[in-house]
């Protein structure tokens, strides 16, 4: 994987946490209860920590590899957009639940991305 798209993807995802997150603070806050609110919220701080390594991972390109990348990069996608997607769908009274699998997959494949992380450690 390119330094390049590595530091793309991950000012991408941090950007748009960013959005999400001041979008849930906002606009949400008067359609979601807080329970929903609360799992809104992991969806936003998990893709920002998850940004913020790819974006490290970026600055170091000879230790980020591609396995590590799209472990992050999908993990990110199924776990917050299938918990924003979750969340969005029932405020208004239609839950995609087809999404609820979706959410751990997406959390294995970020524990994975970690393991590999660690495996490259050593």
């Amino acid at each position: 994987m390119t330094q390049q798209i590595i530091l793309a993807t991950a000012a991408s995802f941090g950007m748009l946490s960013v959005i999400f997150g001041a979008f849930g603070a906002h606009a949400l806050k008067k359609i979601l209860s807080t329970d929903q609110l609360q799992s809104f919220e992991v969806g936003v701080k998990y893709q920002m920590y998850h940004a913020i390594v790819l974006l490290v991972l970026g600055l170091k390109p000879n230790y980020a590899t591609s396995a590590i990348y799209w472990c992050f990069t999908i993990g990110i996608i199924l776990f917050s957009f299938s918990i924003y997607g979750l969340i969005l769908s029932d405020a208004k009274g239609k839950k995609l639940r087809f999404l609820g699998p979706v959410t751990p997959i997406g959390g294995l494949l970020l524990v994975i991305g970690w393991l590999l992380v660690l495996i490259n450690a050593f």
